[in-house]
């Protein structure tokens, strides 16, 4: 066992976190990928992809895209003013928009989050084609912050299922 003191707990980085979180599941699928960040905030794009198209004969990305690009970027934003990745839940997404994106056009998606209580996280962006003064979309949203995994939770609540139930079978074998 060493003596060394730990090592700090790493602030998280969303340009590293992309690499993994940008090849997997839904995000991988999208195409999505880290464009910058800052202290409260993170953008990313959404690449043209004619199968993300929303109508067959305009070659426009779709809505539902988009929705999940600020929703994303959302979270990553939290996890910047936060300075460390902890699980949040989607509670209110509202995204309006402005206009279809420009045909054959990527999206970026820039998402700031401007206030963190103990038990929520506040949000606003914008959506763009590549004028960030010209947006396709504004979003506001609120996130549920989670304080511990809810996987870990899980395991915890069966296991003391587990152990009421091996107790009440105790109790009936024992007339």
């Amino acid at each position: 066992m060493s003596n060394d003191p730990p090592s700090p707990i790493q602030k998280f980085d969303p340009a590293q976190v992309s690499q993994m979180f940008m090849a997997r599941a839904h995000p991988g699928w999208l195409g999505l990928e880290y464009s910058a960040h800052g202290e409260n905030w993170v953008e990313l794009k959404l690449p043209w992809n004619e199968k993300l198209l929303g109508e067959p004969d305009r070659p426009v990305l779709a809505s539902g895209p988009i929705v999940s690009l600020l929703d994303m970027a959302s979270g990553m934003s939290i996890w910047c003013a936060r300075g460390s990745f902890m699980p949040v839940a989607t509670l209110d997404l509202r995204v309006d928009y402005q206009r279809p994106a420009k045909d054959r056009s990527a999206v970026w998606g820039r998402v700031e989050c401007y206030r963190i209580t103990k038990s929520a996280a506040f949000v606003r962006g914008t959506a763009h084609d590549g004028d960030p003064e010209d947006t396709v979309a504004t979003m506001a949203g609120v996130f549920m912050t989670l304080s511990a995994d809810p996987k870990a939770i899980g395991r915890q609540v069966k296991a003391q299922a587990e152990a009421k139930a091996q107790e009440k079978k105790g109790e009936s074998g024992n007339d």
